[in-house]
């Protein structure tokens, strides 16, 4: 029986793919950068040719360095950078537009006029959500609007929309499939997360035709076949799930009050609430964390849009560094921050503060400030901002996680973690394989396709690497916490509880 599988993993800046064994081993990956495209300020755009060429090609390089044959390839699974809108020509497949990324701030105006018409608790309610540009609807709304013809031919049911694992699995089928997963779904602010549907008088509201539409499957699902000809043989597309969900499910945090945080280019933090969707009065999101046999379970989540892009920011804005991982050894260099905080809203901010107007701003520079306090201050605006989710959480949900799982690429920087650790007063554990977004998919795939046999054997196979213990005294973490409270109510010019 063939027991590997094939993940697609579709990023912000990056597409890689990687071929897992039975045993949830990487066997072989393949990674292509692709091109960010920035035509006015806030907004934000990838081109969907280069995510398809980069896909396809990084998925061929995978199987091929594995040395398994396609047709022992078990299955596919999919999991991608969420709320990124896509919308195609159901006749050609091809784009009408860029696909516009989840950091893209067009929408703003669109959100402030919902919510001045009093629309936020129907969306709220509906779909866990807040009215915020960082979700898919109002992008999809712009494209309907300012593409020609675009809203004519949608409402002819001639255009398709979908998040990226939609276009993906539409290419990936030959265009025989337009579907999607429930946690992507969840994340556009047209689905409501208690029915399972999407909701018509949501698509009303932003004026969104139906007939766009992808069908909305379970996460571990035989979605459909490749087309032959792309990898050599016919493989179920059999998993997917929205990145931060991915991972959530990569981690085994299988159990009510599981939680973990993700560190890439943003951070995410969800907190497992089982079968209860728990409604936030602190601004988090209730989001399905995925859906097996029907049944679905729940997550809080934290969305903080800046975490390695403030380091990229470091690198590429300033030049103040060459690599990312010249800021563990900087921010070791020196005892602290000197009293300098960044709090990175590049794009606004995003929970427990849903401030989209807010700007990145760094405070107490003096002239003894150095590059290398610049570096510490944007790896601690990380774990500050991870303690304001965790806060958030605990207050939500009547208890914060006792262990917060993490992956991403910051998770490999030891001296991060044992910040955060002090930050959150809680015990942070880094996985043997922090490829966890991937794993997660491979899991919903071979869930499907019954190369697993189910949680319980998928929780047999994750593994810490190590455990970072909070160790700093309260009197030296006040401070260091006042600080930041102190900056970011300056950056959103009002008090911060």
């Amino acid at each position: 029986m063939a027991s590997h599988i094939l993940v697609i993993d579709q990023g912000t800046t990056s597409t890689r793919s990687i071929v897992f064994d039975g045993q949830a081993r990487r066997v072989a990956i393949a990674q292509a950068e692709f091109a960010q495209h920035y035509p006015a300020l806030g907004w934000v755009e990838h081109d969907p040719e280069d995510i398809w060429r980069d896909a396809l090609a990084t998925a061929r390089k995978a199987i091929d360095e594995s040395g398994v044959a396609p047709a022992q390839i078990a299955a596919i699974g999919i999991t991608n950078q969420r709320e990124t809108a896509v919308v195609w020509d159901r006749a050609t497949g091809e784009p009408i537009h860029r696909a516009i990324v989840w950091q893209d701030r067009r929408g703003t105006d669109l959100c402030q006029r919902l919510k001045a018409d009093g629309a936020e608790g129907l969306v709220r309610e509906r779909t866990g959500l807040l009215i915020d540009p960082y979700f898919s609807a109002t992008k999809l709304a712009w494209l309907l609007d300012h593409v020609e013809g675009a809203r004519g031919r949608a409402e002819r049911g001639e255009l398709a929309f979908g998040t990226i694992d939609s276009f993906l699995l539409w290419r990936l089928t030959g265009g025989a499939v337009h579907a999607t997963d429930i946690t992507n779904a969840s994340r556009t602010m047209l689905f409501d997360i208690h029915r399972g549907v999407w909701d018509e008088e949501l698509c009303r509201l932003l004026r969104v035709p139906m007939a766009m539409l992808p069908q909305v499957h379970d996460n571990a699902h035989i979605f459909g076949t490749t087309a032959p000809d792309l990898l050599g043989a016919a493989i179920p597309i059999a998993g997917m799930a929205g990145d931060q969900q991915a991972a959530l499910f990569g981690q085994a945090c299988f159990r009510h009050g599981m939680a973990k945080s993700t560190y890439g280019t943003g951070c995410f933090m969800l907190l497992n609430t089982g079968e209860t969707a728990v409604a936030s009065k602190h601004r988090l999101l209730t989001t399905p964390a995925y859906r097996l046999n029907g049944k679905t379970t729940y997550a809080l989540e934290g969305s903080i849009f800046v975490a390695g892009a403030a380091v990229k920011w470091l690198r590429d804005g300033l030049g103040v560094i060459t690599h990312a991982s010249q800021t563990d050894d900087l921010a070791t260099q020196v005892p602290d921050s000197h009293g300098v905080y960044m709090v990175p809203a590049f794009v606004g901010m995003g929970a427990p503060y849903w401030e989209p107007d807010a700007r990145g701003a760094i405070y107490g520079l003096t002239l003894g400030a150095s590059a290398a306090h610049l570096a510490r201050a944007a790896l601690e605006s990380v774990a500050y901002q991870t303690m304001d989710l965790a806060e958030a959480m605990k207050a939500d949900a009547g208890e914060g996680p006792a262990i917060l799982r993490v992956d991403g690429g910051m998770a490999a920087n030891d001296w991060l973690c044992r910040f955060l650790a002090n930050m959150i007063q809680t015990p942070v554990e880094r996985p043997a394989d922090l490829e966890t977004t991937a794993r997660g998919a491979a899991f919903h795939a071979g869930l499907a396709t019954g190369v697993w046999s189910g949680l319980d054997a998928l929780e047999k196979l994750w593994s810490r690497e190590e455990c970072f213990e909070p160790g700093m005294a309260e009197d030296a973490r006040a401070p260091l916490v006042a600080g930041w409270r102190d900056a970011v109510a300056r950056t959103l010019a009002k008090p911060v509880a």
